[in-house]
Formats: structure tokens, C-alpha cells, sequence
């Protein structure tokens, strides 16, 4: 009996911490394909947002950038941080079932092919998808060549900051500095115009 229930807790802790995990992921899921919302009205003038929703953060009061790693969706090893060290680099969160996922997915590899040599990196999340197969059928579909860590349960997006911009709808898109700092976000599909202007100034900066 001095042993059931320390094994017992431990179950119970065990199940909890993945009803936790399936919980945040349909979260992402309810938030999923909508048209996105603007940061509160609580951040003040640390975020700017523009007409087309996307949200750029000023240099100094960026957030820094959660640990990015885990294997992609071919089960190679990927830490963003230390892989693309120096870079701007773009996180698109995605899934295989999302409608605007499929609409974006051109611009996104368009513009990582554009962008690639002058120092810019795109990475996918792909999440919720409860298997590697659809995800990688939907890059082979769409042509995608940049990787994706596979994120099912949704536990990287977990990782942003509270109050920092944080992919909060399927898609999302963020720009992440050189100094590995959030520097803007857009909830919501992105057309290549709309991934310029995000990446552009940020690519400016010296």
C-alpha cells in the first residue's frame, strides 16, 4: 500500500499533463482558419497594427523568442535558434486540414526562395495534424522545401511568452530578429505583399 499511491499520483499527474496538452492544442484548433485579432488594448504602444493585422513590435520592447527545437516532419534534429543564428527568421504555424494554410502555402515558399540569400529563413510548425503523413503529402503537394518541426500536441506554440506576440489562430506567421526577438506577427493567411512588408523592416535593421 506505501507504493500505490505515489504510483497512483504519478498516473494521475502523467494523464493530467496530457489532457493539459490535448486541451491547449483544440484551443489552437477552435482559434483555427479565422481572421485573426489585434493584440490588446492592455500592450499599449508597444505593438503597432496595421490595416491588413499585422502587428510589428518596436525594437525595444520585442520579446524574446521561445526555444524552438524537436524533430521536423522527416525526423531530422532542428533547433532554430542555433541553426539560423544571425538570421531573420520567419515561423509560419500551420496544419495539413487548415484551408488557409493551403492558400498561403505558395506565397510562403515564394518568398523563402526569394528571400533565402539575403539572410532569410523560414521554418513551419506544422500542428495538430495526428500524423507525419498528411503534413508531408500537403509540402509535396504545395512544392514546400523549408522544414517544419512537427508540433501535434501543439506544445511549441505553448512555449511564446504571455503578452508577447504569440501565434494565438491556425496560420500564424511571425518574423523573429536577429537577435532572436518577436518582431511581428500576423494571425490568419498571408499573401507575399503581406510577408514583405513584415520581413522587410525587419531585414532593414542594421
Amino acid at each position: 500500500m506505501a507504493l500505490a499511491l505515489p504510483l497512483r499520483n504519478s498516473e494521475d499527474f502523467r494523464r493530467r499533463a496530457q489532457l493539459g496538452a490535448v486541451v491547449a492544442s483544440c484551443v489552437l484548433v477552435l482559434s483555427a482558419c479565422g481572421s485573426g485579432s489585434k493584440v490588446g488594448s492592455s500592450q499599449g504602444s508597444r505593438y503597432v497594427t496595421s490595416g491588413d493585422g499585422i502587428v510589428m513590435a518596436a525594437k525595444s520592447s520585442r520579446e524574446r523568442a521561445p526555444d524552438l527545437s524537436g524533430k521536423t516532419l522527416e525526423g531530422a534534429a532542428l533547433d532554430v535558434s542555433s541553426a539560423y543564428k544571425g538570421k531573420v527568421v520567419v515561423v509560419n504555424v500551420w496544419g495539413s486540414w487548415c484551408s488557409p494554410c493551403r492558400a498561403e502555402a505558395r506565397n510562403l515558399e515564394k518568398a523563402a526562395k526569394e528571400l533565402k540569400p539575403k539572410g532569410v529563413e523560414f521554418v513551419g510548425i506544422n500542428t495538430s495534424d495526428p500524423s507525419t503523413g498528411p503534413a508531408k503529402a500537403f509540402e509535396k503537394s504545395y512544392g514546400i522545401t523549408y522544414p517544419s518541426l512537427y508540433d501535434p500536441a501543439g506544445k511549441l506554440v505553448l512555449r511564446f511568452p504571455a503578452g508577447s506576440l504569440s501565434p494565438q489562430a491556425i496560420p500564424s506567421t511571425l518574423v523573429i530578429d536577429r537577435n532572436g526577438k518577436i518582431a511581428a506577427r500576423k494571425l490568419s493567411g498571408v499573401e507575399e505583399g503581406t510577408l514583405h512588408k513584415m520581413i522587410d523592416p525587419v531585414l532593414a535593421e542594421k
